[in-house]
C-alpha cells in the first residue's frame, strides 16, 4: 500500500480509478469475508453470536466451537490462498510479457501434485518417524516441497552464464509439467480405490481442511510473497518495454527475474499446498484488472490480491450453499465462473463481443 500512497497523479492516466478500485475491492473483501463467517452448514450466523456475546450473554461452546476453529480459519486461508494465487499470476504474466501465463509455467502446479500424490499413494510405506513427525500434514508439506523443487529445477535449466533465459523456462515448464503429469498417471494406475478419491478431492481443491495448523505452516510463506510483490512492480513495468530496453534504463533484470521466480514459487506452492489445485484465479483475475485499471503493476498487483482473495471466498460460499450440507470441490466453481469469463475476454480482445 505504501508504493500507492507515494506513487505521484499524473494527467490523464488511470492511477485516480486503480485507487479508487483499490478502496472498492477493500471494502467488498471486508463484506465476503463477513458473509463467509456468517454462513454455513451448521446455521451459526455471526451476527446473532456477537450480540448475545455483547449483551452479556452465554454463548453455546458449539457456536463459538464452529466461528473460531472451522469458519474463521477458512476464511483466512481463502483470503490468503486468493490473493497467492492471483498475484502469481500477474507477476508471471509481467514477467514472461504474456496475458496468458499463470503460475503453473514455473512448475509449482505440476510439481506439487507430483508431490501430494506421492504422499497419497506412497504415504502409508513412509518410515514410522516420518509419519509421526508429519501426521496429516504429510500432503501438504508434500505438496510444497514438491512445487519448490520443481521451480528450482527449472530455473537452473533456463539459466546460463548467470542470466535466465524466459523463453527457455516457458519451453522447459512444459516440459516438466508433461513428466510431472506421466508420473502422476502411473501412481494413479497403481492407487486402490480410498486412495483415488483422496487424489479427486485433493487435485479439484477444497479448504475444507484449513485449520490453524497449516495457517501457522503454510500462512508466513504466502504473507511474505504477498509483501514482497509489490517491490516488484517497477521491474515489471521495465520489463513491458522488452528486456534490452529495461537493461538500458538502468533495471537489473537478472535480479528481478530470480525474485520473481522465488516469489511466484513460494506464495503458490504454499497456495496449492493447503487448498489443492484450484485454476483460473491466476488467470482472470489480472486480466479483469487490466482491462478496468490498466497494465501499471504499481496498482494491478495489489489490486489483484483484493481481488483474487474476495473471488475465492465468493467461490466457496457458493461451494458451500449449492448442495448443502455437503459442498462442491472450490475448483469446480473456479473454472465453471472462471472458463466463460476468460472466454469473454478473449472475444473482447479480438474485437468479436462489444459488452
Amino acid at each position: 500500500m505504501v508504493a500507492l500512497a507515494d506513487t505521484p497523479v499524473l494527467a490523464g492516466d488511470r492511477s485516480i480509478r486503480a485507487r479508487r478500485v483499490a478502496f472498492g475491492l477493500a471494502g467488498l473483501l471486508l463484506l465476503t469475508s463477513l458473509l463467509s463467517l456468517s454462513h454455513g452448514a451448521s446455521g451459526v450466523r455471526l451476527d446473532l453470536v456477537l450480540q448475545s456475546w455483547l449483551a452479556g450473554h452465554d454463548v453455546p461452546a458449539r457456536d463459538w466451537l464452529i466461528l473460531w476453529e472451522i469458519r474463521l480459519p477458512r476464511m483466512l486461508t481463502g483470503v490468503l490462498v486468493g490473493a497467492s494465487l492471483a498475484v502469481g499470476g500477474a507477476v508471471m504474466q509481467g514477467l514472461f510479457r504474456n496475458p496468458l501465463a499463470d503460475p503453473g509455467l514455473v512448475g509449482v502446479g505440476a510439481g506439487a501434485g507430483l508431490g501430494a500424490v506421492l504422499a497419497i499413494v506412497l504415504g502409508g510405506q513412509a518410515p514410522a518417524w516420518v509419519a509421526a513427525w508429519l501426521g496429516w500434514n504429510m500432503v501438504p508439506v508434500a505438496a510444497f516441497m514438491g512445487g519448490w523443487l520443481s521451480t528450482m529445477v527449472l530455473y537452473r535449466v533456463s539459466t546460463r552464464a548467470g542470466r535466465t533465459s524466459t523463453a527457455t523456462m516457458l519451453l522447459a515448464g512444459i516440459a516438466l509439467g508433461a513428466l510431472a503429469g506421466a508420473a502422476t498417471g502411473i501412481l494413479v494406475y497403481v492407487a486402490d480405490d480410498r486412495q483415488l478419491r483422496d487424489l479427486t478431492f485433493w487435485g479439484l481443491g477444497s479448504l475444507g481442511g484449513a485449520s490453524w495448523p497449516k495457517i501457522a505452516a503454510a500462512g508466513p510463506v504466502m504473507l511474505l510473497a504477498l509483501l514482497a510483490a509489490p517491490f516488484l512492480a517497477r521491474g515489471l513495468n521495465g520489463l513491458s518495454l522488452g528486456e534490452a530496453a529495461a537493461h538500458h534504463i538502468g533495471l537489473p533484470v537478472q535480479r528481478v527475474k530470480h525474485v520473481a521466480i522465488l516469489t511466484v514459487a513460494a506464495a503458490t506452492g504454499a497456495a496449492v499446498a493447503v487448498s489443492g489445485g484450484i485454476g483460473f484465479i491466476g488467470i482472470v483475475v489480472p486480466h479483469l484488472l487490466r482491462l478496468a485499471t490498466g497494465p501499471d503493476h504499481r496498482y494491478l498487483l495489489v489490486n489483484a490480491a483484493l481481488l483474487g482473495a474476495t473471488l475465492l471466498l465468493l467461490a466457496d460460499l457458493i461451494a458451500r450453499s449449492i448442495i448443502a450440507p455437503a459442498e462442491l470441490p472450490i475448483g469446480i466453481v473456479t473454472a465453471v465462473i472462471g472458463a466463460p469469463v476468460f472466454l469473454w475476454i478473449l472475444l473482447r480482445r479480438r474485437g468479436l463481443v462489444d459488452l
